[in-house]
């Protein structure tokens, strides 16, 4: 909960940053105020929901517990003290603030460490699995956490770099060199891949749709993998025979064709489900699915027309904020409940009256939140095709509103307000706490 928490409080505090015209499109795209905003989203809120769901997620994929899992605090503390101090970097290279404390290089130091104690405590559990034994979420999880260690590479070297603190890498042209591998490992490589991984489990399970492993599903890990190591190679590729285009090329192909297997399966989960009416947290993640192949057509689209560098940044936008916080909102309202239920209800079960899971949420009321966040995102994807920024603020203004009320939905499931009070507090079971369960206050 703790680091949903912290994830939920970055992904509003950009909201209301981009909402009030900080950043892009007012600032340039390589603005140190856009930078502040793009790691809020993707270090902030995206990758530190990530980690809090694989550290509850993992287990359960490989029937084992967490190894290690006391480094999930340390990594915690660490991930935070060092995007606050990456953030406080970009605000001095703005001049926003003038302290003579070398954020970035700090920033550079607090954030490998956090992202290295999660990928030793996740890859630790996975390799306590013989590798024949891996499950195909978790071989997913494994290319995801491969990707996630070579952008917080690439990340910590252009910090460095930007705060003066590697003269060896000082004349040589690191950010132009890396960036666009730091971009596509970190969205497309650690949280895409990831996320499409970890629906290959949540689907099923939230649906009653058969998870036995397809070929098609298998052809999707390999496909994807493939594309993310054509994209590790494309740099260097580029310094031998001076052009990245074919490694780019093969890369495109391969994920293009990835997401299309993909699509195959999303349908076969749909239509085998043994649950007649599925719920919201379902009903809200096809949104995001639809989004996914709406940017791959999006992107498809201005490859054609040659304008694809104009509109990198309606590309990026409703990737990040129409595929992956349209899935990460979809899936906390699922995920949030059933930790709390198990929490609060877990103990009694089977001995006393309990309600639902479905029961500390009212869907009726909160279709209505996650509608417009949708509406919002792809307002503010248009706004951003046509070039006109005051619409852009307004469409962020709409899923900033949409968030805010999905949170406190949240909020309100957790503090277990829509359970009718004979039902609420059994004999025996306990209020639970907002960020904390109970054993971590014992």
């Amino acid at each position: 909960m703790a680091y949903f928490a912290a994830a939920l409080f970055f992904l509003i505090s950009a909201q209301v940053l981009m909402a009030s015209g900080y950043g892009f499109p007012t600032a340039s795209i390589e603005a140190p105020e856009t930078l502040v905003v793009v790691h809020m989203v993707t270090i902030g809120w995206l990758s530190l929901l990530m980690c809090g769901a694989l550290f509850q997620f993992v287990p359960v994929l490989v029937a084992q517990p967490l190894r290690d899992s006391t480094l999930a605090l340390p990594a915690l503390l660490c991930l935070l003290a060092g995007l606050l101090c990456l953030l406080g970097g970009f605000l001095q290279t703005a001049g926003t603030i003038d302290l003579d404390i070398p954020f970035l290089a700090f920033g550079g130091l607090f954030l490998p460490s956090g992202f290295a104690l999660v990928i030793w405590t996740i890859g630790r559990t996975l390799w306590s699995v013989p590798k024949s034994g891996l499950s195909l979420p978790a071989r997913f999880v494994a290319v995801g956490l491969t990707c996630a260690a070579a952008a917080v590479a690439l990340g910590a070297s252009f910090a460095w770099v930007l705060s003066g603190h590697a003269p060896a890498l000082a004349g040589t042209d690191v950010l132009a060199f890396g960036l666009p591998v730091h971009v596509a490992m970190g969205l497309g490589g650690w949280l895409g891949f990831t996320a499409i991984g970890v629906s290959y489990r949540l689907l099923p399970m939230f649906m009653l749709s058969p998870d036995r492993e397809h070929g098609t599903g298998r052809f999707v890990l390999w496909a994807g993998a493939s594309a993310w190591g054509f994209v590790l190679l494309a740099r260097p590729f580029a310094v031998v025979s001076g052009s990245a285009a074919l490694p780019t090329g093969f890369a495109g192909v391969l994920i293009l064709v990835a997401t299309v297997f993909f699509a195959f399966d999303l349908i076969f989960f749909y239509r085998n489900r043994r649950r007649g009416k599925i719920e919201l947290n379902v009903k809200s993640a096809i949104g995001a699915f639809l989004v996914l192949y709406c940017s791959i057509l999006l992107i498809l689209i201005l490859v054609a027309a040659g304008t694809f560098a104009e509109h990198v940044d309606a590309v990026v936008y409703i990737v990040g904020f129409g595929w992956l916080t349209g899935l990460g909102l979809s899936m906390l309202y699922k995920i949030v409940p059933f930790l709390t239920w198990l929490e609060c209800y877990g103990p009694v079960m089977g001995r006393v009256q309990t309600p639902r899971v479905q029961d500390l949420v009212v869907e009726s009321r909160d279709r209505v939140f996650f509608t417009l966040y949708y509406a919002g995102m792809l307002l503010g994807t248009g706004a951003l095709l046509v070039g006109a920024p005051i619409l852009f603020r307004v469409a962020t203004a709409m899923t900033l509103l949409a968030t805010m009320a999905i949170v406190a939905e949240l909020v309100v499931a957790r503090r277990l307000v829509n359970v009718g009070a004979t039902l609420r507090l059994p004999e025996g079971a306990s209020r639970p706490r907002l960020f904390l369960p109970h054993w971590h206050a014992r």
